[in-house]
């Protein structure tokens, strides 16, 4: 009665053990798995298995999309190499559908993430052009009243310069006219006391 129950447990209870000892094996690649950072992908157009070791015979621990980044590990074996992907999932896939270039897919998302960045950059431009339109205006502004104070500081400094000039040749005229005030003063000073000493020296003479 014992051996007759013990067959069934025995096919039961093996599958569990066998299960939990894979499950075993696993857990410290998938603690490995956080420490490492991707290095290849899955080959696109493709929908593959992660197994729990080197081949299709293994337990099937899920499923891995194409273009996925993944850990490639340097544990290889009858055409299969272990792998960790995105979710820190460590398990073995065939060699032939691992690659150490990002696909087509991949790639079209990274140009997608690309152009979105880009016109975000352009609709913040965008949004900046008011701004800069406002303050070309007021440089512009400030300009034009730039250039009407130095208009008006060169004609005051034109006038000035005519004003001192007209000044200077003023006191030339008055210097002139000084001078010969003086040298007709003389000249006449030089007639009267000839006039005056000739007069003397006849009544001199008849005295």
């Amino acid at each position: 009665m014992i051996k007759r129950l013990a067959l069934p447990l025995l096919f039961v209870f093996a599958p569990i053990a066998l299960h939990a000892e894979e499950d075993n094996l696993d857990a410290p690649q998938e603690q490995t798995a956080q420490q490492n950072t991707p290095n290849g992908f899955i080959v696109d157009n493709l929908y593959l298995f992660m197994h729990s070791g080197p081949g299709k015979n293994y337990r099937i621990l899920g499923s891995i999309e194409a273009g996925t980044p993944i850990q490639i590990t340097n544990e290889q074996d009858n055409n299969f190499v272990r792998i960790v992907d995105n979710k820190n999932r460590s398990g073995w896939v065939e060699s032939q559908f691992v690659t150490a270039e990002p696909g087509l897919k991949r790639q079209v998302n990274q140009l997608h993430e690309s152009l979105a960045e880009a016109e975000r950059q352009l609709g913040d431009l965008k949004a900046s052009v008011p701004n800069l339109q406002n303050d070309y205006a007021l440089l512009e502004s400030q300009n034009i009243e730039l250039q009407k104070t130095i208009q008006d500081l060169n004609t005051q400094l034109q006038q000035q310069t005519e004003s001192a000039q007209n000044q200077v040749k003023e006191e030339q005229h008055k210097l002139l006219a000084y001078g010969g005030g003086i040298a007709l003063s003389g000249l006449i000073l030089g007639v009267i006391l000839t006039l005056f000493l000739s007069r003397r020296k006849r009544y001199d003479g008849w005295n």
